[in-house]
């Protein structure tokens, strides 16, 4: 049954929408719908869980970094608040191509924390309450209202829910269970049972996390110092690149050993992961200590990456030893890592279990199909990372205030935004694991890279209403600037001078035989914009503040133009699948030739469009074919 209070009370205010949860998928959820003048309420069971980091202390890193700069792009906060709490950043995957960059910044947890608060709290139209929402209210299958612990009902016309892993959370290391949420704050365990009813599907999943340990405990002169980048890259946009350039913390590096994985396996009975204490599916990518070293049995020694939490606590990260086993053995396989022979553990590695949601149940706007007003976003739809959350609340933020607004909803496609892709993978992809972004999942990766991340969805932000005219203005004069320097180096043509020939001489390059444009130099391997720029002799004084964003756009549109033009004829083939539109009101049955199999996937998920039905399991190549001479009777 739903939880019922013993005493019901109406606010006297009404709202627009109500957002369920202050993590990073409610923070943007509710930021999200305040700014486009929807009045918002977000509730937690606690204000000190605002923009928490219960896990790792960063944000970004491979194909994360892609989604933090399409959320700013999109208006989004994650990517400014990092840019102002950040203590070491790192561009990652600099060795290989752009596709695949991605940044990394380490936070200081609390400030981070601190300073998304604060934006939070001066939004207007926006309004936080610490209580627990224990009923989604609904007539006639619309969303009206939330009740809570207390008894209270708030009226609403959409909630959001953004719950994260506080759903029925369960914090487990050896024998020790506690009914908690991360770092031991208060539990939501009441709304599950409305949901159910609701008629929504449920999973039981699991993520872990290493132990926190004590900074004066450790010896770091056995261990390999990890620094940030010489010149950091802010995360937003809108950040000036000279204001991120400060003094950096280290990070460590050390490794376990035979005697770290003995220990593990000698004690692997105890670990709730193999004792079948633990029930839920934790993520295939991300897994702890005691799973790589049953799994990867074969390796000597895993990476264990020593990071701080922030810069006014003692408090460091141990990346890389995620674990559920328990507190002694803890203690026991810990001190056998070089560096941390004496350390002291401030808080225990410990599994968390949680309720989240089958995805599929919800349209691609993230609107649940058979709730009309209710949206979800965040690890509760089965994601996990502060990265995908935050995406994912973005979304459902903007499309629960433009549905009230009676505007259609964005949608952005796998050919668009990582974002799409990963949207799109959770709601038509089953999935009985925590769902992980990464760069390989991106079919039109070359075309999605974090560096354009401002070009391809800045636009749509600023239609949407979160992007300011004169963000869109800048981007608009970044973009011409890029076009006419691209065109300018491909007609201005250099020749076998003693200039020329000296510098590709000194690079190792290949010497002219006859006169070749700029555009032709940049695209060798060894060559650059920055490096051509001596016998340039006609480069044009670039503004300053646009300058180096320019030049390496241009480098890379003509360094990587083939391949670009090639996948961008593999989007216009895409493009035209997404493009068929499939009736909401479509009779299945009545399509005749489809499969069995094909007719009961797409009743239940409900595909919007041609393309989207493709990519559901058990629906063929032939039932596709089908679907498109039915729609074109």
């Amino acid at each position: 049954m739903k939880f019922s209070a013993n005493s019901v009370w109406v606010n006297k205010d009404e709202y627009d929408v109500a957002v369920i949860g202050a993590g990073h998928a409610g923070c943007e959820a509710a930021l999200a719908a305040a700014r486009l003048g929807v009045k918002t309420i977000m509730f937690t069971v606690s204000v000190d869980s605002v923009a928490l980091m219960p896990c790792n202390p960063n944000i970004g890193g491979s194909s994360k970094g892609h989604l933090v700069r399409e959320l700013d792009a999109l208006g989004g906060e994650m990517g400014k608040v990092i840019d102002r709490t950040f203590i070491q950043s790192k561009m990652l995957n600099k060795s290989k191509g752009p596709a695949v960059h991605s940044l990394r910044a380490q936070a200081d947890k609390a400030r981070y924390s601190r300073r998304m608060r604060q934006v939070l709290e001066s939004q207007e139209n926006l309004e936080i309450k610490q209580s627990e929402v224990v009923n989604i209210l609904t007539e006639e299958g619309k969303v009206t209202g939330v009740q809570l612990l207390s008894g209270g009902v708030f009226r609403c016309r959409a909630v959001i829910l953004c719950t994260g892993t506080y759903l029925r959370a369960r914090c487990i290391y050896g024998e020790v269970s506690n009914q908690t949420g991360p770092n031991g704050l208060q539990a939501a365990n009441h709304l599950t049972e409305c949901l159910k009813e609701l008629g929504i599907r449920m999973y039981r999943f699991k993520t872990g996390t290493p132990a926190r340990i004590d900074k004066n405990s450790v010896d770091f002169s056995k261990m390999e110092e990890q620094f940030g980048d010489e010149r950091v890259t802010p995360f937003s946009f809108t950040t000036n690149p000279e204001d991120v350039q400060i003094d950096q913390v280290s990070c460590w590096l050390t490794y376990t050993n035979q005697t770290t994985h003995e220990i593990i396996r000698n004690n692997i009975s105890r670990s709730p992961l193999f004792s079948g204490m633990i029930e839920g599916t934790g993520p295939r990518y991300c897994p702890s200590i005691e799973d790589k070293v049953v799994k990867f049995a074969d390796k000597d020694r895993h990476q264990v990456f020593i990071e701080p939490e922030g810069l006014e606590t003692n408090e460091m990260y141990i990346g890389g030893m995620s674990s559920s086993l328990p507190e002694d053995v803890q203690y026991a396989m810990y001190r056998t890592v070089p560096g941390l022979e004496n350390v002291k553990i401030v808080r225990n590695a410990y599994a968390i279990e949680y309720d989240c949601i089958d995805a599929r149940q919800l349209k691609p706007s993230l609107e649940f199909r058979d709730i009309e007003g209710l949206f979800s976003g965040g690890q509760f739809n089965g994601s996990s990372g502060y990265e995908e959350a935050a995406a994912q609340g973005l979304i459902a933020g903007i499309n629960a205030a433009r549905k009230l607004q009676g505007k259609e909803a964005v949608v952005l496609d796998r050919s668009e935004a990582y974002i799409g892709v990963l949207i799109d993978d959770l709601v038509t992809k089953e999935s009985h694991e925590p769902y992980r972004m990464m760069t390989s999942r991106a079919e039109y990766r070359l075309l999605l890279r974090q560096d354009n991340a401002d070009q391809r969805l800045t636009r749509i932000g600023y239609e949407v209403g979160l992007v300011s005219k004169e963000r869109y203005e800048r981007l608009l004069r970044k973009e011409e600037l890029i076009r006419s320097e691209a065109d300018r180096l491909r007609r201005t043509n250099v020749g076998t001078t003693e200039k020329v020939q000296k510098l590709l001489e000194s690079l190792q390059s290949t010497p002219l035989v006859s006169g070749a444009s700029l555009a032709e130099l940049i695209r060798r391997p060894e060559l650059s914009y920055r490096i051509l720029e001596e016998i340039d002799e006609k480069r044009p004084e670039l503004p300053e503040d646009l300058r180096e964003e320019v030049i390496d756009q241009v480098d890379i549109s003509i360094k990587y133009e083939g391949y670009i033009n090639r996948q961008m004829k593999q989007v216009e083939q895409f493009k035209k699948l997404e493009n068929k539109k499939i009736p909401d009101d479509i009779d299945y049955d009545m399509v005749k030739s489809l499969r069995i199999e094909a007719v009961q996937k797409l009743k239940e998920y409900r595909p919007v469009s041609i393309g989207q039905a493709s990519r559901i399991s058990g629906v063929s190549p032939a039932d596709i074919s089908v679907l498109l001479v039915y729609l074109a009777m």
